[in-house]
């Protein structure tokens, strides 16, 4: 509806720019009809016309208008000429009173009008009394930013104190409102964003090639259009999404973080409760070991070979059969190829190099999936999962995190008052008498367990949605492709692991843990068969 309300630049003085902006897109009291029906009539009253809108929806009054996604280009000449802007108060350009005063006059300085609704003209800072109402309302907007976040933060105090969030939802979780707007009654898991990322935490955990890492998943989950979290949210708003990628470390930092286990956090932290245990709003979307093992996968490793970022088949699996160099990619006859580019680059290995060899990427990788198809697609496969085990050593775990936090606080001097001192002996005492009656129970350890899930590489190959899931399949045969020159009597060579002994080794590991599982079944049925005995009188 806003551009029928807007006509081109004609140079007349006048061509305004009119600003909106709101730090909540809900804000009844200041909706974007209003905004515009503000601006239209202080435009129309000093005879101008509007060319465009500079639209900042969910942008706090804070940020400096240089820095807003929509005026921002504007105020540094990058959207063509204009001859000033227009906004429905003083506070919709900012609420900082230096960054308002700094952007008036800026724009007084290259010549052009500032307009707000409800000033008689434009303002003319050159005039006293213009200049003091302008920075006065400048200075109420800042008194009432202030305001605003004093408020803020004493509500996000009490709301940390109860238990109640009120942040942002975290990704893998939603809110719950039993009215629209209303406050949130309560936090569950996110089916849609619980499974995306559930299923990122499980390829990085079962990968023992390290060519799945933070960063090839996001790059993964941008290709396969799954929303990002900033988007995701913005849709469960009804909001429209703006397209923005993953990124490496937004993904990092939902997997390591812990309020994946459901916890209230702050500045990064669990808010621990009344009893000292991190204070739980949702149901966890993995289990303390999970965690420790994503934070032990992780760790940030020795420099190395990084995980290939090409989209081609044999990015980073090509090599030259002359020099040994990495393939890379060229154009031969208008079609992508690899070639051996050692010599060129000057690399000393590389200097007898001649002829550098070269094949076009669609032959190449077609021989490659043919014999690789040939050699491992009848290979049965399995699917390596995380099991957390029985539970006890996930208690343990979250027992002796909440142990160290309260040592931790105690070391600071947190619990140095009489009652709290008493109360820090009682619940440090009560976790160790848990952690005693705990490990005194069976337990099965947690980690990785092959299980078999009926379908061949072969099948594998055939689903995968690109190249780059492909390409993660032949890292896990470590399959290499060597290529020589044409003029040699073997042109490709394609080898890595034998299929039959990873068969047999596969199978011969889920046999053995076949029989770990019976043993267990055994051994519990022996146990309770023994306590039925306890519990019989005797003759």
């Amino acid at each position: 509806m806003d551009s029928m309300l807007t006509t081109e630049y004609d140079g007349c003085g006048k061509c305004l720019v009119g600003v909106r902006r709101l730090s909540r897109a809900s804000d009844s009291t200041s909706s974007p009809e209003t905004q515009m029906n503000h601006v239209l009539s202080a435009v129309e009253a000093i005879g101008g016309h509007v060319i465009g809108w500079a639209d900042d929806w969910e942008v706090s009054g804070a940020t400096d208008p240089l820095t807003r996604p929509q005026l921002g280009p504007w105020l540094r000449d990058e959207m063509g000429p204009y001859s000033g802007i227009a906004g429905a108060a003083v506070d919709r350009i900012g609420r900082n009173q230096r960054d308002v005063l700094n952007t008036g006059y800026m724009i007084k300085d290259s010549g052009r009008l500032l307009v707000t609704y409800g000033h008689d003209g434009p303002w003319n800072l050159d005039d006293s009394a213009d200049e003091m109402r302008f920075s006065m309302e400048a200075f109420g907007a800042q008194l009432e930013l202030r305001a605003i976040q004093k408020r803020n933060r004493e509500e996000t105090k009490r709301a940390r104190a109860a238990g109640q969030p009120k942040q942002k939802n975290s990704y893998g979780y939603r809110f719950v409102r039993l009215v629209p707007t209303g406050k949130v009654d309560h936090v569950e898991i996110d089916p849609v964003a619980a499974e995306i990322i559930r299923g990122v935490a499980e390829r990085i955990l079962a990968d023992e090639t390290g060519l799945v890492t933070v960063s090839t998943e996001a790059l993964r989950l941008s290709r396969a259009g799954v929303l990002s979290p900033a988007d995701h949210r913005a849709m469960m708003y009804g909001r429209k999404p703006k397209g923005t990628h993953w990124g490496h470390k937004t993904l990092r930092d939902i997997l390591l973080s812990e309020a994946a286990l459901g916890f209230l956090m702050h500045k990064g932290r669990p808010v621990l409760g009344a009893d000292g245990h991190p204070t739980r709003l949702a149901d966890p979307l993995w289990d303390r070991a999970t965690r420790d093992a994503l934070v032990a996968k992780l760790t940030p490793k020795k420099p190395g070979s990084r995980a290939p970022k090409g989209t081609y088949l044999l990015s980073g699996r090509a090599f030259c059969g002359t020099c040994g160099q990495r393939l890379y990619m060229t154009v031969s006859s208008g079609r992508p190829a690899y070639q051996c580019s050692g010599r060129v680059r000057g690399i000393a290995a590389s200097v007898n190099c001649k002829p550098a060899p070269l094949m076009v990427a669609g032959d190449l990788d077609g021989i490659t999936r043919d014999r690789f198809l040939e050699d491992y697609g009848r290979v049965p496969l399995f699917r390596r999962e995380y099991d957390p085990g029985t539970g006890y050593a996930a208690r343990i775990a979250d027992l002796e995190a909440d142990r160290k936090r309260l040592r931790d606080d105690r070391s600071v001097g947190l619990y140095d008052s009489a009652d709290d001192s008493e109360w820090f002996r009682r619940e440090y005492a009560r976790m160790g008498r848990e952690l005693e009656e705990l490990k005194q129970l069976p337990d099965r350890p947690a980690g990785m367990r092959w299980v078999p899930i009926g379908e061949t590489v072969a099948d594998q190959w055939h689903s995968a949605p690109d190249d780059v899931a492909r390409r993660e399949i032949l890292a896990s045969y470590e399959i290499r492709v060597v290529l020589f020159p044409s003029t040699a009597e073997q042109r490709v060579w394609v080898h890595g692991l034998d299929p039959e002994t990873e068969a047999d080794a596969r199978m011969a590991l889920w046999e053995a843990q076949q029989a770990q599982a019976e043993a267990e079944d055994a051994y519990a049925v022996a146990e309770e068969y023994q306590e039925r005995q306890d519990d019989e009188p005797a003759e």
